[in-house]
């Protein structure tokens, strides 16, 4: 702006001398040519005068280098010259100022020479005789005077343009000193020209309209962030190009990357050529969905596109672990597969005793022992059907009412429902250790030592022995059942508390067992946030510990 002022001043001074000078030569100028004119009229009245008295002899007395003079006739012949000779010179008569003076008594001409660079003024006046007397002068043209002027005039013009340009920076500094010194963040506070007024004004509005649009795209990023900050799903958003505009601290941990990975192509961040076709299809047709193992897991891609009008900006990536339910899926149809089988065997076995019953094809003495195999499947039936009830219910997540739980009341009471099963495979079963109270779900807690106890004294050697111990630990209660029985082997372990999974199917059959009982135990203690620790060996028997929390 200052430069911008600064010319607009010089320039129009640059100007004003212009025309000042041409303006004051025209003047000059005219004024030179009246001077000269009234002047060669009185020259010209004085050689009259003489020319009257005296004649040829007043003029060939006259000396002037300036000044011409010459007697013409009234025919325009030439009588005398003071700059020619008089004999050589052509006929005047049809000049114009001879003209006038014949006609009016005076007359006056002027005329150009050929290169425009002088011009002749001439006077003539009429004698008595009839005669015309004329006196002329040459005079410079406006174009010789400037050029013989133009060293001044450039002076002056050069210095009149310094000191305007010195003047016209001091100016335009005073009047943009007061514009650089604006405070916009106080628009309203300034001193300065009145004319900036409605321009502080609008200023000022702006400003808080900006600040409150700053303030609410500031809480709402906060709010942004606080949502996917805390989100379990990974999200990541991209730009048009697909580069990496934000990820929460999910998709990071999913895809290893960190905040340096902002505005890199996300191609530079997940490499998986089914991942780039899937962004790719999302940016053409809008949506694509796309399920892929990572770090062990399973996950959902979702992927959407952002558009604004019709121009794609973007691209959302959601990633879902769906691992849970892939397994609980697995898991439902393995259940499902098992219970089936599981039902399908005691079912198959009554039926067919009750055929062989119905059709007179049983011996009578060997009926009792069918009707027995019959009483004896269904019951088995029946545990089934409650175990299988049993999960459901823990499956289902539902909060059941809690109480003070001794687990060594309900240890003892168990110990007590297995003493006759115990009796029959000569198990010793052994109890010890201190009362402990837990909060807990009594029917729960009484499942976990139950199915623990059953099972030491179901799959224990002829002469074996059970222990059970409960005691105080560090903050938790530790249920302890150690036997002497088979034991498990190691490959077998990890899977002993999976639904229906059985370490020698023919001997757990033999025993009764529906094969969820540990099951039933690892869930039951997982609502109790319990944890469950086993050690055994073939032929060294099993101990089973759960820790519930005080």
């Amino acid at each position: 702006m200052t430069g911008r002022i600064f010319r607009s001043i010089v320039t129009v001074a640059a100007v004003i001398l212009c025309c000042s000078l041409v303006i004051i030569m025209g003047v000059l100028y005219g004024y030179a040519n009246d001077l000269q004119a009234a002047q060669l009229k009185d020259e010209l009245s004085l050689a009259a005068a003489g020319t009257e008295q005296s004649g040829l002899d007043f003029l060939e007395r006259l000396e002037n280098k300036h000044l011409r003079l010459t007697w013409i006739q009234p025919d325009g012949t030439v009588i005398f010259d003071t700059h020619a000779d008089s004999e050589k010179m052509e006929n005047h008569l049809q000049r114009q100022e001879i003209q006038q003076a014949l006609g009016y008594g005076s007359g006056s001409a002027v005329r150009h020479s050929d290169t425009l660079l002088e011009k002749r003024m001439y006077e003539a006046v009429r004698l008595s005789d009839g005669s015309v007397l004329r006196i002329s002068a040459s005079q410079k043209t406006m174009i010789v005077l400037l050029s013989g002027m133009l060293h001044p005039v450039c002076v002056v013009a050069a210095l009149a343009i310094i000191l305007s340009a010195i003047l016209a920076h001091r100016v335009s500094c005073k009047i943009v000193e007061p514009l650089n010194q604006l405070d916009l963040e106080h628009p309203l506070e300034n001193n300065t020209y009145e004319e900036l007024s409605p321009l502080l004004v609008r200023i000022q509005q702006q400003r808080k309209r900006i600040e409150n649009q700053l303030q609410t795209l500031q809480r709402k990023t906060d709010e942004f962030n606080q949502i996917t900050a805390n989100m379990h799903e990974g999200l990541v958003l991209l730009d048009g190009s697909s580069a990496v505009l934000s990820l929460n601290p999910a998709a990071e941990k999913l895809f290893g990357a960190d905040d340096g990975c902002v505005g890199k192509p996300f191609c530079a961040v997940d490499r998986k050529p089914e991942m780039t076709s899937a962004v790719e299809e999302a940016l053409r047709q809008g949506h694509s969905e796309l399920k892929a193992q990572r770090k062990g897991r399973t996950y959902q891609f979702l992927l959407s596109r952002i558009s604004s009008g019709s121009e794609v900006i973007g691209l959302m990536i959601l990633a879902m672990d769906i691992t849970a339910v892939q397994n609980a899926e697995q898991n439902r149809r393995e259940f499902t597969a098992n219970v089936s089988h599981e039902l399908k065997t005691p079912l198959q076995s009554i039926i067919g005793s009750a055929e062989l019953l119905e059709n007179g094809l049983v011996k009578p003495e060997d009926v009792p022992r069918f009707i027995g195999n019959i009483h004896r499947e269904a019951s088995r039936l029946v545990l089934l059907i409650e175990d299988v009830i049993r999960l459901s219910h823990l499956d289902e997540g539902v909060e059941m009412p809690r109480e003070d739980v001794d687990i060594l009341d309900i240890a003892e009471e168990i110990a007590d429902s297995l003493a006759l099963a115990a009796k029959e495979k000569n198990v010793t079963i052994g109890l010890s250790g201190e009362h402990c109270t837990i909060s807990g779900v009594r029917g729960l807690v009484f499942e976990i030592v139950q199915n623990l106890c059953s099972n030491a004294v179901k799959y224990n050697v002829e002469g074996g022995r059970v222990d059970v111990a409960v005691a105080k630990k560090a903050g938790h209660v530790e249920l302890t059942v150690a036997d002497t029985g088979i034991g498990i082997p190691p490959e077998h372990q990890s899977r002993v508390f999976e639904r229906f999974y059985r370490v020698d199917k023919s001997h757990s059959r033999a025993s009764g067992g529906t094969g969820l009982g540990l099951s039933i135990v690892k869930h039951a203690a997982q609502c109790h946030n319990a944890d469950i620790r086993l050690k055994s060996a073939p032929g060294k028997g099993t101990t089973i510990t759960v820790s519930f929390p005080i």
